[in-house]
């Protein structure tokens, strides 16, 4: 019926314009036209409202979090999707009811079906246009500043996110999807539109600013990384060898930063401003080669020896005029090289004690060591390594840790016969003080020897007894801490306590050979001044001599007629013991050197290919490979160092020869290391700072200050050579300075700063501050650790509820 109906009307409807005339029935057309296109036009204006008020709810929405806004997102392209649909199946049953019309029409009405299809085409057109105009309307509207506040603060959470989704408890699928699919799109879309408009432009520059800053800041992280001397090979050693042997490495390196600078300064303002602007060499009687040693001055052995030329150099303390200025530049060469020597001890105590305080504050409370293999196991490799070098390195790195720890487990679990142990570690003390005081006999012996060889002539001895001092402390320094070695396994300590022992121990043996050896110079010394006290009676006859028994007052030098080689001279005690120093640091050089190519690679050699023709097996047998001597090594560097500290003053070539000896120890010893030694048989970890060693090094620093300081302010200077010549005291220089290139109200204000009334309360009220600081440090750091044991008993229940929460 509803189909007959349909039909019924639809016939009368063309029968009635078939009746009507042409031109009425055209303006009907047009009219009906017109309304159909104002009804699109009102439907499409309701459109592009609908759509500006879902985006507006949607940026308004935006701050809900990202799973919010992909979901509405996703329903949004749903609804759209389906609105499509439903546009293509209205067309598609216009399409489909006006084709059964034209079939029913028949073949006579093609011409009102062209038009049609044209018509249809023309909207489809138009509503495309107004689409994209609506889109790019809403696109170039202006956001609120509530809007573009959220906005901001959105974009710096998906940053923020960014920056620690590596941290987060998640599976690295859902890492992935989060950073590729959510924060990074996120940020990359909203950044730039934040861009646009009036006053974000510079918000968008403010962006890209920020993004190159922080570019530049993690390329230069990676420069500084990579500008760190030997950093790599230091990696590679902790990674075979553990952080033990890493930590004598570390050490070196640091030394050698401190002696760059001591060389920078005694360099650049003692040895080029004298070469350059001083008088030149045999100018001065002290600037010239004696005639008696001209002959063998330039000879091999002479020169190293360090005499010679050598001595009559800027490489000591006696070549340098006691002339107040020199140069154009009114240099003040006394008042630089008082300086100098003072500043650079000056210098080192900062450096040390700085050091010291920024380790113990890396130190912190303690390590966790709960769930120690675990955190090991699940949590040691690297998954940003991409180099198989790199890979070998942390492999071995891995395994050195698990061996450590190991070691420390074993150690924490161990029982012991208590009576047993502190019998054998009692006989151990007395066997090391037994070898403690024997050394230092044996060098008490060599120095009043070569005292003996002194006074009765150097030049009827042999080589050995020129050198026998330096030759039998580095035989000492050699022999004696493997002494120690053997006896500390009578102790049975942890690894770590029983290197600490172990470097006490070459500590004590060290010291006393050094103090030994600074008793004997100044019993040198003194012979030394007996003995200028005689060249000065004879240098006054000697030129009574030559001016037929009277002497003109202020004579200033020799006569014309004299050459400067002929002219008598004191012994210059400066000069001696800085030769003495220079010839003990390099003795000791060669001797580390001779020990590394045949205690470790010639043994290394002898060990791998004769293990095959041995009667026993020579790997695991006697002698084997050796292992790094850590004690012996670090205080090898520490005590010459301290040579270094008392010698300076007197030699200023010191530092440049200790910067040499340190950089080639560096390679050769890395070298030695990775080539000809064995880890250790029980690899222990290192305490995370170097504490130990900086202790030792302050103490060390100390104890060499104090023969320097003594020499400065108690013992005379020479009289004809070095930058302090005739004055009474070394120090006086200071106050000439102050005396004639400072106001005079200065100069008392400096006096009664350095009375000692002053000075006593100044260093009591020193020395109560730090034991107050110290008091305070250590209550803090209890209750640190008090700290740390009631979150870790609140933290036990908690387990598994943060394992189910993250998991």
């Amino acid at each position: 019926f509803v189909s007959y109906h349909d039909n019924k009307n639809g016939n009368e409807s063309k029968e009635k314009k078939v009746a009507s005339p042409n031109g009425r029935g055209h303006a009907r057309g047009r009219v009906g036209q017109e309304g159909e296109e104002d009804e699109d036009e009102e439907e499409e204006t309701a459109a592009q409202r609908r759509r500006k008020h879902r985006r507006r709810q949607g940026r308004l929405g935006g701050n809900e979090g990202s799973e919010s806004k992909g979901e509405l997102g996703k329903t949004r392209k749903n609804k759209a999707n389906q609105r499509s649909k439903q546009e293509d199946s209205k067309d598609g049953e216009d399409d489909d009811d006006d084709d059964n019309d034209r079939d029913m029409k028949g073949k006579g009405k093609q011409g009102d079906k062209k038009g049609k299809k044209e018509k249809a085409n023309k909207k489809k057109k138009d509503k495309k246009k107004k689409g994209s105009s609506s889109d790019s309307d809403s696109d170039e509207e202006p956001i609120t500043e509530e809007e573009m506040a959220k906005l901001k603060e959105e974009v710096e959470e998906k940053k923020k996110l960014i920056a620690t989704l590596r941290n987060k408890p998640w599976q690295m699928t859902k890492k992935l999807q989060v950073l590729k699919y959510e924060a990074q799109l996120f940020v990359e879309k909203f950044e730039g539109a934040l861009g646009k408009g009036k006053g974000k432009k510079f918000y968008a520059y403010k962006v890209m600013m920020m993004k190159k800053w922080m570019k530049f800041q993690r390329d230069f992280e990676n420069f500084r990384t990579a500008c760190i001397p030997w950093e790599m090979k230091i990696k590679e050693i902790e990674s075979h060898f553990g952080s033990s042997v890493a930590s004598y490495f570390i050490f070196l390196r640091w030394m050698y930063g401190i002696n760059m600078i001591m060389f920078g300064l005694s360099f650049g303002l003692i040895m080029v401003p004298e070469a350059l602007m001083g008088k030149p060499h045999g100018s001065l009687p002290r600037k010239t080669v004696p005639r008696a040693e001209e002959a063998s001055a330039m000879n091999f052995a002479t020169l190293w020896d360090f005499s010679g030329f050598a001595q009559y150099s800027v490489l000591f303390y006696g070549y340098y005029n006691n002339q107040r200025t020199i140069g154009w530049l009114k240099f003040r060469m006394p008042l630089s090289y008082f300086l100098v020597g003072v500043g650079t001890i000056a210098y080192s105590f900062m450096v040390v004690i700085r050091t010291m305080a920024r380790n113990a504050n890396e130190e912190g409370g303690g390590d966790d060591t709960s769930f120690n293999f675990s955190w090991k196991m699940f949590t040691s490799w690297d998954f940003l390594i991409g180099n198989p070098e790199t890979a070998d390195n942390k492999f071995a790195s891995i395994t050195t840790s698990f061996k450590e720890a190991i070691v420390e487990e074993q150690e924490s679990r161990r029982d012991e016969n208590i009576h047993l142990t502190r019998f054998l570690r009692v006989l151990a003390n007395f066997f090391a003080l037994c070898t403690l005081a024997g050394s230092g006999y044996l060098i008490y012996f060599v120095v009043r020897r070569s005292q003996k060889f002194a006074l009765e002539g150097m030049e009827n001895y042999g080589w050995w007894e020129r050198n026998e001092v330096n030759m039998v402390m580095s035989l000492l320094g050699m022999f004696c801490p493997t002494v120690f070695d053997v006896i500390s396994a009578l102790e049975n300590y942890h690894p770590r306590i029983a290197l600490r022992w172990q470097l006490g121990r070459i500590f004590a043996l060290f010291l006393g050979n050094l103090y030994t050896f600074i008793i004997a110079l100044m019993d040198e010394i003194n012979l030394k001044l007996e003995e200028e006290k005689i060249v000065k009676q004879n240098m006054t006859i000697w030129l009574a001599g030559l001016y037929n028994g009277t002497i003109p007052e202020n004579i200033t030098g020799p006569p014309p007629e004299v050459e400067l080689a002929d002219v008598p001279r004191g012994p210059c005690w400066e000069t001696m013991v800085g030769q003495e120093f220079v010839r003990l640091t390099v003795s000791d050089t060669v001797t580390t050197y001779i020990t590394i190519l045949i205690g470790d690679f010639l043994r290394a050699v002898f060990v791998r290919f004769f293990n095959y023709c041995w009667c026993w097996d020579l790997e695991y047998g006697f002698p084997s490979y050796s292992e790094f001597d850590i004690s012996g090594n670090v205080l090898g560097l520490i005590f010459n160092q301290g040579m270094i500290w008392m010698g300076a003053f007197y030699a200023p070539c010191l530092p440049a020869i200790n910067v040499l000896r340190l950089h080639t120890s560096m390679y050769l010893q890395c070298w030695a290391v990775m080539c000809c030694n064995v880890p250790h048989a029980r690899v222990f970890k290192a305490s995370r700072s170097n504490n130990f060693y900086m202790a030792m090094l302050l103490f060390i620093l100390f104890l060499s200050t104090l023969p320097v300081v003594y020499t400065i302010v108690s013992i005379p200077p020479s009289f004809d050579c070095g930058p302090f010549s005739g004055k009474t005291r070394m120090f006086e220089v200071i106050g000439e300075t102050l005396e004639l290139d400072f106001p005079s109200w200065f100069a008392k204000v400096f006096g009664y700063a350095s009375n000692p009334g002053v000075i006593l309360p100044f260093i009591l009220l020193m020395v109560l501050s730090i034991y107050y600081l110290n008091a305070v440090s250590k209550s803090y750091k209890e209750a640190n650790l008090e700290l740390a044991k009631k979150l870790q008993s609140v933290r036990m229940p908690q387990r598994v509820l943060i394992f189910f929460v993250f998991y």
